[in-house]
């Protein structure tokens, strides 16, 4: 048996023939540029599990144009806003248990009032940023 992680320092690659990868530590944007070619193989299939904890909101907005991402929040609040390609924009508060999934294509950003830290099943491959 692998000894344990926490997910908020070891991400996880979830790749094709189910299997289940850690990551090594995030040190920056320059990160994902590393893990996209680590998994490339992968390609849309592949989805990356991280953590994150927030005291604000995020700077930028992101889209993942090749797979849906599921959002959990598991501690404090966050709310979610999510862009549709027809401009709708649709508000989801996150608590403690909850999830939402983002469609692929569609714009999101999420504001903290306070903190939250929420659980990340991200089918990144391709992901856009745009300002806040």
């Amino acid at each position: 048996m692998d000894a344990a992680r926490k997910l908020s320092e070891s991400w996880v690659h979830l790749g094709l023939g189910a299997s289940a990868s850690p990551q090594p530590p995030f040190a920056g944007m320059e990160w994902y540029d590393a893990y996209a070619k680590r998994t490339a193989s992968d390609g849309a299939e592949g989805r990356l599990v991280s953590q994150h904890s927030f005291s604000e909101g995020w700077p930028t907005w992101e889209m993942h144009p090749h797979g849906a991402e599921v959002v959990i929040c598991i501690d404090g609040e966050m709310t979610l806003t999510q862009e549709f390609p027809d401009g709708r924009e649709v508000q989801v508060i996150l608590t403690p248990g909850d999830y939402a999934i983002n469609p692929p294509g569609v714009w999101h950003i999420a504001d903290i009032d306070s903190h939250a830290t929420a659980i990340f099943i991200t089918a990144g491959e391709g992901t856009q940023h745009r300002p806040r």
